[in-house]
């Protein structure tokens, strides 16, 4: 997912991840994560990332998908973080396999799961597929929270129903719309920096899956964490946003303030 676009001054890092250090219910699968999980499934994934930070104009930003490219946070040990697969690698354009459930309580999918979420608040952004980290599994991570939320416009976060959630793991995700409303927006990629779209995704839809730990989760998800879920889970199909997106809408995020060409659809709900 594209990046929050924010002012270049201090500010405090997210929460921790949740739940790392807790205590794990008898029940569920005994684990002891990684830092340095090996993969093999593409070179992508084995590549230590170089963070650059990139400054952008906040004007420039306005109703993109995550508000613009913003800058890296400060994290310790980044070096050590896989990098983000960019379009193109073929992970990104073919089918993630299913993460079978022996296979969850294991230090490697601990570990890929620690490195997503990590990579995703390091970017910054809201939800990261493993595909994204040349990992083709079924395993997206997403997290909108009231400091991001504060980088946009009132006026987008009202009509975008944008509201902050805690972190989310799901393994295995299922999506399945729940109404046949939908929203046109602007949508952006991590893995295709500085370009956005208008994309139309449903308001209304529901995912159900397995948690980190391997037990059920479901999510009832409308508005922003929709489009979410829905941008994530098409990564894991091999579907990347410009496969979706209204062509003629795709331009880079310094242009993100022209006008719309003649023809094309107005943003908001349908």
């Amino acid at each position: 997912m594209e990046g929050i676009h924010r002012p270049f001054h201090h500010r405090p890092p997210p929460p921790p991840l949740a739940g790392k250090h807790a205590s794990i219910p008898a029940i569920q699968f005994q684990f002891k994560p990684i830092v340095n999980p090996q993969f093999s499934p593409s070179k992508s994934a084995i590549k230590k990332a170089q963070f650059v930070t990139k400054k952008t104009d906040l004007s420039s930003a306005r109703a993109g998908w995550f508000l613009g490219l913003g800058e890296k946070k400060k994290m310790k040990n980044t070096s050590d973080l896989p990098e983000i697969v960019k379009a193109g690698d073929p992970v990104l354009h073919e089918p993630a396999r299913e993460v079978s459930v022996e296979e969850i309580g294991s230090g490697r999918i601990q570990g890929i799961i620690d490195d997503m979420v990590k990579v995703m608040r390091a970017a910054p952004g809201v939800g990261l597929a493993a595909p994204q980290i040349g990992i083709p599994l079924k395993i997206i991570v997403l997290e909108d929270t009231e400091e991001y939320i504060g980088y946009a416009p009132k006026e987008d976060i009202k009509s975008q129903d944008r509201r902050p959630f805690d972190l989310l793991v799901i393994i295995n995700p299922n999506l399945q719309k729940k109404s046949n409303k939908s929203a046109i927006f602007f949508e952006g990629c991590l893995s295709i920096d500085g370009f956005r779209a208008l994309v139309e995704r449903f308001l209304d839809v529901e995912v159900t899956g397995l948690d980190r730990y391997g037990q059920p989760i479901k999510v009832t998800a409308s508005g922003w964490q929709a489009r979410i879920l829905q941008h994530e889970c098409d990564h894991l199909a091999g579907t990347v946003y410009v496969d979706k997106m209204i062509k003629r809408t795709f331009r880079t995020v310094e242009n993100l303030q022209l006008p719309l060409a003649n023809g094309c659809p107005k943003l908001g709900v349908r």
